[in-house]
């Protein structure tokens, strides 16, 4: 939830031009306190637990036609993907969903997960909004 700002913009600007969005239930939650996207894994993983979040952001990615994976640079790592957004991924590759990425996966030299994203075959933005279909 790193990116909780950047996915309500995201969402309002995609609505914008017509898309129907649903982002993670927690979004404005995360959004509105910055100090949830630290990294206390105590509080996340309780968090999760009481609020049965990766079954939520599952279900939600079933009943959807796609995901958008927003990949911004974190921790020094352009395109960073992280562990629940390939969970994700992998789980919209196996309903036959669209997959996009708003920017490149890591090079599959520094992050060996780049290569399971390619083969899932994403589409991938380049940043550009606009060519989601």
């Amino acid at each position: 939830m790193h990116f909780s700002k950047e996915m309500l913009d995201t969402k309002k600007r995609l609505e914008e031009i017509g898309h129907m969005i649903e982002i993670p239930c927690d979004t404005q939650e995360f959004a509105e306190n910055a100090d949830k996207t630290t990294d206390n894994h105590e509080e996340n993983y309780r968090h999760c637990i009481e609020n049965d979040i990766i079954r939520k952001s599952f279900n939600s990615i079933a009943e959807s036609e796609a995901v958008l994976i927003l990949n911004y640079p974190k921790n020094g790592i352009e395109g960073y993907v992280g562990a629940s957004a390939l969970m994700e991924i992998g789980l919209a590759y196996f309903l036959n969903k669209k997959i996009f990425l708003l920017h490149p996966p890591p090079p599959v030299e520094s992050a060996k997960y780049s290569h399971e994203i390619f083969i899932m075959q994403p589409i991938i933005l380049g940043g550009d909004l606009t060519k989601i279909e």
